[in-house]
């Protein structure tokens, strides 16, 4: 039932694309069992599977931006040719659904899983719908045993499942949806704004993208919980990260996670030499924001966020000794790291180079007038809402669960819960778009 439920969700978007799905599942599946039948052959096996799934994901994701990329560099240097469209209509999660089926096939290649043998909970576990469109990104090691049991329903983990979405939904329909078109309308028109509107732009993207995928997150964790299956967590707090590294372990969790073990790691990870550490880095974070999208704003993303954390290894390195302010010191972390992530998703949003360019000199002289976008409670009400939001992520820091829905007294849970959904049917811009990670 979960299988057909699955493959119908995804087949309402593009049904002709559900035979993607199915032949990166099918080949997986078929080549993991390969693997384990003809050890001798596996890396074989492992090296076709990779070729064919991730030449899929190249094709549909990246053929008509590498073309893009060669005419441009051809006619750059007076090379004029024709180079066709490859652009492709890109299937909705594919490089979600891509990562988690070839993340499965390299752990059988390792050894640390043995191949599923059912077809049909294979075929689950890769199109299994609460997360197929935008992940978590799963592991086979966590998800697949849970295929294997027998599923009753449980109250108390459907309430703990709607809670997470009532706050995905708000997190979604009430700030990410109410500071969007702010953000459009000055990333939009990037030449006509002041450093201030972009500054303010940025803050409102800052949050706009963590609330947006963060809350399809949620949502996802939440419907997953309700039928009785644990994903796991995405997000913990970011935006309270110590440093750049510190970060990377609490964004998109799924993601880092998978970067480090069958990007990072198999490079030589840390165990090598300094210079060798730092190229593993680079190139980790070079790969992660090619992943997000086929344009030089996501590649140049990624080069700074790698460059940064080559920065924090240095730093380790010849500043070995950690000086200690007390919970000023940790303060001020908080806020450089904060404002160094908020820069870099000045290149993840910019629709070009040259806009983020802009944007980025424009910032350095914060001048002129605000942009008051709507009027002001366009801009007053979505930071009131942030504000609540970041005292949510406060309390989750300190006491490591969602204490705003999920209290130790049911009263308190209940009426707490009741106000968000409240607050919800208040503020909630339901005649929102699709979520931002959907394209990617």
């Amino acid at each position: 039932m979960l299988l057909v439920a699955s493959y119908y969700f995804y087949m309402n978007w593009k049904p002709i694309y559900a035979l993607l799905i199915l032949l990166s599942s099918l080949t997986t599946w078929g080549c993991a069992l390969m693997m384990e039948r003809h050890q001798e052959k596996k890396k074989l096996w492992l090296t076709a599977c990779l070729a064919l799934n991730l030449g899929i994901l190249f094709v549909y994701k990246y053929l008509g931006f590498a073309a893009t990329s060669l005419h441009d560099a051809l006619d750059a240097i007076g090379i004029g040719i024709y180079v066709p469209d490859f652009t492709l209509l890109l299937p909705v999660g594919i490089s979600f659904y891509t990562f988690q089926a070839v993340g499965y096939t390299i752990d059988v290649y390792r050894g640390d899983l043995q191949a599923e043998r059912n077809v049909m909970t294979y075929l689950l576990f890769v199109s299994f719908f609460p997360q197929l469109v935008a992940g978590p990104i799963e592991r086979a090691k966590n998800l697949l045993p849970q295929f294997h049991t027998v599923h009753r329903f449980n109250g108390y983990n459907f309430i703990d499942g709607l809670k997470l979405m009532v706050w995905g939904y708000f997190m979604k329909l009430c700030i990410a949806e109410s500071v969007a078109p702010y953000v459009n309308a000055v990333y939009n028109n990037i030449d006509m704004h002041t450093g201030k509107s972009i500054w303010l732009a940025t803050l409102f993207f800052t949050f706009q993208i963590f609330c947006d995928f963060g809350g399809y997150s949620l949502i996802a964790i939440g419907t997953a919980r309700c039928v009785g299956f644990n994903l796991m967590q995405n997000f913990r707090q970011p935006y309270l990260a110590h440093d750049i590294k510190d970060f990377w372990r609490r964004w998109h969790i799924s993601l880092s996670s998978w970067f480090t073990d069958y990007v990072y790691i198999p490079l030589g990870g840390n165990r090598c030499s300094t210079a060798k550490h730092h190229r593993n880095l680079f190139l980790t974070f070079l790969v992660s924001g090619l992943w997000h999208g086929a344009n030089w704003t996501f590649v140049w993303w990624g080069i700074y966020h790698g460059f940064l954390q080559v920065c924090l290894s240095l730093k380790r390195k010849f500043l070995p000794l950690k000086l200690h302010f007390g919970k000023i010191g940790t303060i001020v972390s908080m806020v450089v790291t904060f404002i160094a992530v908020m820069i870099g998703w000045v290149l993840f949003r910019a629709n070009s180079i040259a806009d983020a360019k802009t944007a980025l000199i424009k910032m350095a002289h914060p001048g002129g007038m605000l942009y008051n976008g709507e009027g002001k409670p366009a801009i007053l009400l979505p930071l009131v809402l942030i504000v609540l939001l970041v005292i949510r992520e406060i309390r989750n820091e300190r006491q490591h669960k969602f204490r705003l829905t999920s209290h130790d007294n049911l009263y308190i849970s209940a009426i707490s819960t009741a106000l968000l959904v409240i607050v919800i049917l208040m503020c909630a811009h339901f005649e929102s778009g699709q979520f931002i990670y959907f394209q990617f």
